[in-house]
């Protein structure tokens, strides 16, 4: 399990999203990213966080970040989610776990497994500016401006 701390490099990750597509950590480079962890779509925590994100998603890509999703469930679980909830960002299907695992956000019940409810801010050069491990499903998006905002003002980049 990594221990992934503020000023880490973060690992790098190759997933496909709600359509299929490979989504990269190299493909966002130049930009924050918010790769937000979370057990299982269409949850009430989970839709509660992913319609936050929704909801705020034009503040957040003014602050130059990329909301990323991610849990193991498959894509076509993702799509339905998305879909029903309209989310205008990616849901990375880690369905072998292998991202989750890369960021120590995953849990291994007996015949399960599923991704932490953790998010990790991540700088344009790919560096973990912030890491959440408690979240607060009603309160997160606003708490990841609110970091943006303090991130911005104490550097020069987006």
């Amino acid at each position: 399990m990594a221990d992934l701390k503020a000023g880490d490099a973060a690992p790098d990750f190759a997933a496909v999203n709600e359509d299929d597509e490979p989504v990269k950590l190299a493909d966002f480079k130049g930009k924050r990213v918010v790769l937000y962890f979370y057990p299982k779509d269409d949850t009430p925590g989970c839709t509660e966080e992913a319609c936050k994100f929704r909801d705020d998603i034009f503040k957040l890509q003014s602050l130059g970040a990329q909301v990323i999703g991610c849990s193991v469930d498959n894509t076509q679980s993702h799509a339905e989610f998305a879909a029903k909830h309209q989310l205008p960002f990616p849901l990375m299907a880690d369905v072998d776990a292998q991202v989750a695992r890369s960021y120590g956000a995953v849990t291994n019940l007996l015949v399960a497994k599923f991704a932490k409810r953790y998010t990790f801010l991540i700088d344009p050069q790919g560096i973990i500016s912030k890491r959440y491990l408690d979240v607060d499903t009603s309160r997160h998006s606003t708490q990841i401006i609110d970091d943006l905002t303090a991130l911005r003002r104490t550097t020069a980049s987006p």
